[in-house]
């Protein structure tokens, strides 16, 4: 009985003897791996020296006068083109300027404000003299082009005049007579037959119409301030 106690409290303390071991194993192995780690993390600091050792501050120089050489030459070419092809999107004056800027010559003696003047209209009379002869040769170049053919008059159907016929209600101014004109039309709406009337004047040139006549008119050209008809017959005399 003592024998099997014994051991049976063996195998109870060898699986807690089990544990330390695989704690002292795994402590083992991360230790290892730390210091396979340094080793590894020394080379790169070792190695980033010798990346650095070719340094570039000579190469600087070299680049700066390069990039200075580039723009002048791009500027003495945009010069080149500006002296050639003078962009549009100068004004007039600032044109001048330019072209003054660029001229290589002897400059002009000072002037005075009146010699200016009279420079200004030296040329101001050359320049007129010059669109007067351009505008004579434009002249005489259209007197000799054979001018084009009017177009033919276009025949216009003159529209029948209006005929009235009516009463003679006064004559007394000469050769004028007062005509009244009945009418009479069914209502557009109610159908009944409405009478209506109006007077116009007429030029009677034989001052044969007398008052109460029946006459017939007919509508000509403007007489007078008045007078848009002409008397054409009597047709019936007055009773």
């Amino acid at each position: 009985m003592i024998e099997e106690e014994k051991d049976m409290s063996e195998e109870q303390e060898a699986p807690e003897e089990q544990p330390a071991a695989e704690e002292q194993l795994a402590a083992e192995e991360e230790s290892a791996a730390e210091g396979e780690s340094a080793d590894e993390e020394q080379p790169a600091a070792d190695e980033e020296p010798t990346e650095e050792e070719p340094t570039e501050e000579p190469e600087a120089p070299e680049a700066e006068a390069e990039e200075a050489a580039a723009p002048s030459e791009g500027d003495g070419k945009a010069e080149g083109e500006d002296s050639t092809h003078p962009p549009d999107t100068l004004s007039p004056k600032q044109r001048r300027k330019l072209s003054r800027s660029r001229f290589e010559g002897e400059a002009r003696p000072s002037r005075s404000p009146e010699e200016r003047q009279q420079e200004r209209l030296e040329r101001r009379g050359h320049e007129a003299a010059a669109r007067r002869r351009w505008r004579s040769r434009a002249r005489d170049r259209a007197k000799g082009a054979p001018s084009a053919e009017p177009p033919a008059p276009v025949e216009r159907a003159r529209g029948k005049p209006r005929v009235r016929q009516g009463v003679v209600v006064s004559d007394r101014a000469d050769k004028t007579i007062t005509v009244r004109i009945d009418m009479q039309r069914p209502h557009r709406t109610y159908g009944k037959i409405v009478r209506t009337s109006s007077t116009l004047h007429a030029h009677d040139e034989s001052n044969q119409a007398h008052v109460g006549d029946k006459v017939s008119v007919v509508e000509s050209r403007p007489l007078s301030r008045s007078k848009r008809w002409r008397l054409v017959e009597v047709l019936e005399r007055a009773r």
